[in-house]
């Protein structure tokens, strides 16, 4: 069985005939679009999405940061900026 990362599942089907009800009831949640009950996609709102994506740029950020924090580093004056 798989996992549905989701509160709200819809058929694919049912997402075709009431795209915006469906929209509408999800609010600011995902919904999983299921293809003979099992995941095939998830409808993610504008907002979560952007959400989601500054989070992962987070993460990446302090990888990033745990990656270079024992050097090497560049001594630099304030003259030299």
């Amino acid at each position: 069985m798989d996992t549905i990362f989701s509160n709200i599942t819809v058929s694919v089907t049912e997402l075709k005939r009431n795209f915006a009800a469906i929209l509408k009831q999800a609010d600011d949640s995902p919904v999983a679009i299921l293809n003979h009950n099992r995941p095939e996609a998830y409808l993610l709102p504008a907002a979560y999405y952007e959400r989601l994506m500054t989070c992962l740029e987070d993460l990446e950020d302090a990888r990033l940061v745990k990656e270079r924090g024992n050097g090497p580093f560049v001594e630099v004056g304030l003259d030299e900026l």
